[in-house]
């Protein structure tokens, strides 16, 4: 038996929102509409959608596993409707790491929204893992790999490698006795602990602990982290990022914070190998709308921009 049909968008403004009130503000009805149509459906299921927690409303077990049955359904009759109408759907949600957001993606926009002039992206900014939800995003960008009814298609392999602000630079040449770039990257090559002379920069936001990043880089080059190293601690990589460029000292950071686009690139390489952290990345998207157009558009966008990137799977 089919459900009151009236009462699922009602639901989905509930379930995205989080609220009553902002959901009956979205639909332009009375609170007093929303309470009662999301009642006449908990009364159809027989089961609770929502913990009422004052003035906000969370999804229950239930509701999370009913929302992502029903909003592929809802989004088909809403792209159904709009093609009857004339009408393409140009919104579009997407999801992804700070990071990713910060110094990869925001900087080459502008090429998308010269592209596809119509399509209107939100970006939705994750600290961790973002939830493959419809209520989180349409469309992500993530190290998970498994999902039930989500296409993933391989972005690229991640690697992090050194890196200093020029200023820093010339600090340690000098320290070690170079005047090059090219004698530099030799001595590196023969004793790649050198680097711990100076302080190292750690955040703990991939191996979920400081130094480990370090400590891996150290093994990629057949070596142990030296014992009295001097380290600096963050909690992320952006605020790595951000120590190296204040000359902090030498940092590990992701291949995607090295932005080409910048008119002036404010952390130069050090000489020396990167090492693999063992995640990819993905994009994915749910396997019901991988032929929306909106989706097609910011997929192939994507995968051409990331062509820029060292390890980009093609």
């Amino acid at each position: 038996m089919l459900p009151p049909l009236k009462a699922l968008p009602v639901f989905e403004a509930v379930a995205r929102l989080n609220s009553f009130s902002l959901a009956a503000n979205e639909l332009n009805v009375s609170q007093s509409a929303v309470s009662h149509q999301i009642r006449l459906l908990e009364n159809h299921l027989g089961e609770s959608l929502f913990y009422r927690q004052g003035r906000n409303v969370e999804l229950t077990k239930e509701g999370k596993q009913y929302l992502d049955s029903i909003s592929n359904s809802l989004s088909l009759i809403e792209e159904a409707t709009n093609k009857i109408k004339g009408q393409q759907k140009t919104h579009i949600r997407l999801a992804v790491y700070s990071s990713f957001a910060v110094y990869w993606l925001i900087p080459r926009l502008p090429s998308l929204r010269y592209l596809y002039p119509n399509l209107e992206l939100s970006i939705e900014m994750s600290h961790g893992t973002p939830d493959l939800s419809d209520k989180t995003a349409d469309f992500f960008i993530t190290v998970e790999r498994e999902k039930r009814g989500f296409v993933f298609e391989t972005l690229y392999q991640e690697e992090l490698f050194p890196i200093c602000s020029h200023g820093y630079f010339e600090t340690i040449k000098n320290k070690l006795g170079v005047t090059s770039y090219q004698d530099l990257q030799s001595k590196l090559n023969v004793s790649p602990q050198k680097i711990a002379d100076f302080p190292l920069i750690t955040s703990h936001s991939i191996y979920d602990r400081h130094t480990e990043d370090w400590k891996r880089w150290f093994s990629s080059q057949g070596r142990l982290l030296p014992e009295n190293t001097q380290f600096h601690r963050f909690s992320h990589l952006m605020l790595a990022y951000e120590a190296a460029k204040h000359s902090l000292g030498i940092a590990l950071v992701n291949d995607y914070m090295m932005n080409e686009k910048e008119n002036e690139v404010a952390l130069i390489k050090l000489p020396c190998p990167a090492f693999k952290t063992g995640d990819n990345f993905y994009l994915a998207y749910k396997e019901s709308r991988r032929n929306e157009e909106a989706i097609g558009y910011l997929k192939r966008w994507v995968k051409e921009q990331a062509r820029s990137l060292t390890k980009t799977i093609t």
